[in-house]
């Protein structure tokens, strides 16, 4: 009873203790991940909404699978954890892997020097 409920549940559990645990990131602390997870929800509550709809459903769900509750457009409460742990899943590896990228790069930065002096001319070239 309710196992793709309890799966969501526990997807989810399994991601923020993921970030809490071992990637450390601080993503789900910030104001740039809470709007992203809100605009791709926004797509997604569009999309699924078409696709669970009871009254012409392209996707069906076991009624003993599943806590029942659905909201709005007849979306399953289960799609939106499952959908979090997605997304959140994938913004946390993004958000681990950039910063080597960027220690990268400051590395290749931090070897260039640059002088406000003028440069002195070369021995023996004209002045």
């Amino acid at each position: 009873m309710w196992e793709y409920t309890a799966a969501a549940v526990v997807v989810v559990a399994a991601v923020v203790l993921f970030e809490l645990r071992v990637l450390r990131t601080g993503l789900l602390g910030t104001r740039a991940y809470w709007i992203a997870l809100a605009i791709c929800y926004a797509f997604m509550i569009a999309v699924n909404g078409w696709l669970t709809k009871l009254t012409a459903p392209v996707v069906l769900y076991d009624a003993n699978a599943t806590t029942g509750w659905r909201f709005p457009w007849d979306i399953p409460v289960e799609d939106y954890l499952f959908g979090f742990a997605l997304l959140t899943l994938a913004m946390l590896l993004w958000d681990a892997a950039a910063p080597r990228q960027r220690e990268v790069a400051d590395a290749k930065v931090t070897n260039v020097t640059v002088s406000s002096s003028p440069r002195e001319p070369a021995r023996g070239a004209p002045s």
